[in-house]
């Protein structure tokens, strides 16, 4: 008995441990923000402030061109998640119902494109779009943002293309459906959780890049909210408040998104690793 209790307890106990040690960091983060800079700075940690101020996200938003930051943000991130949505659709469903020579080659290269760090690439990427002349653009940016959740898009829709059974799509064909139809009226339905959780890993992925936009984007006009947070440091110290303010409201649309779609994401990205 005794031994059947430790067997509940130890993997419930390791949960809370884990669940405080990624929380704490979150709530310490908003936690700071919400501090006056007196007790920022105190030595005794503040664990529940009393004085709550809302002085440093006003200084976190009194930035230069921070609603341009925020508008650029959104545009190429929105933009890179919805281009490789269209794209992988059509990938995952070939790699998942069609046979072809090199069909296992091409699959693997797409795991190793997943697997390679992008940084590797980025004087080459810089080179390329500096002899293109667009430099502080958000084409560029927008592009290669798509192309880095590409790979791991087509293989989780894969997964879950190769999850729907071939007689759905044969029925709606025999009924009179195109190929096409029935991929719009039978599949694509049932490929919604699949959809949320690679947006998700598409949108935290192009949300929180920093170093392509610094080496691409000279230009404040086409920088985006990564840089904005990195303006609270200088030679004479940090902002820790007005940089708590800034990270606290750069994660709540990512916070906010997972929360909305939490469940289909996980189950999404479940299904799409096991099938196919």
């Amino acid at each position: 008995m005794k031994r059947s209790l430790f067997g509940r307890l130890w993997p419930n106990a390791t949960a809370v441990v884990l669940f405080i040690g990624f929380v704490f960091p979150v709530y310490w983060m908003f936690n700071t923000a919400l501090k006056p800079t007196g007790d920022i700075l105190s030595e005794d940690p503040v664990w529940f402030p009393t004085d709550i101020t809302f002085e440093h996200f006003k200084t976190a938003t009194d930035v230069d061109h921070f609603w341009t930051y925020v508008t650029n943000s959104l545009t190429v991130t929105v933009l890179a998640v919805v281009f490789s949505l269209v794209i992988a659709l059509a990938g995952s469903f070939a790699l998942a119902r069609m046979r072809f020579k090199g069909r296992r080659g091409f699959i693997i290269g797409f795991m190793l494109a997943q697997m390679a760090p992008w940084e590797v690439m980025i004087i080459a990427m810089y080179m390329i779009v500096r002899d293109a002349s667009m430099l502080n653009s958000l084409v560029p940016l927008t592009l290669f943002y798509m192309m880095m959740i590409l790979p791991f898009t087509i293989l989780t829709l894969r997964g879950f293309v190769a999850a729907v059974p071939k007689e759905l799509e044969e029925s709606a064909m025999v009924d009179g459906c195109t190929r096409a139809q029935a991929f719009r009226r039978i599949i694509l339905p049932l490929l919604a959780p699949g959809l949320m959780a690679t947006s998700l890993f598409g949108f935290i992925t192009a949300w929180n890049e920093f170093a392509l936009v610094l080496v691409l984007n000279k230009d404040a006009e086409a920088q985006t909210l990564p840089l904005w947070l990195s303006s609270f440091q200088s030679q004479f110290g940090n902002d820790w408040g007005a940089t708590m303010a800034a990270s606290s409201l750069f994660a709540i649309p990512i916070l906010v998104l997972f929360v909305y779609l939490q469940r289909k994401a996980v189950s999404g990205l479940t299904a799409g690793a096991v099938k196919g």
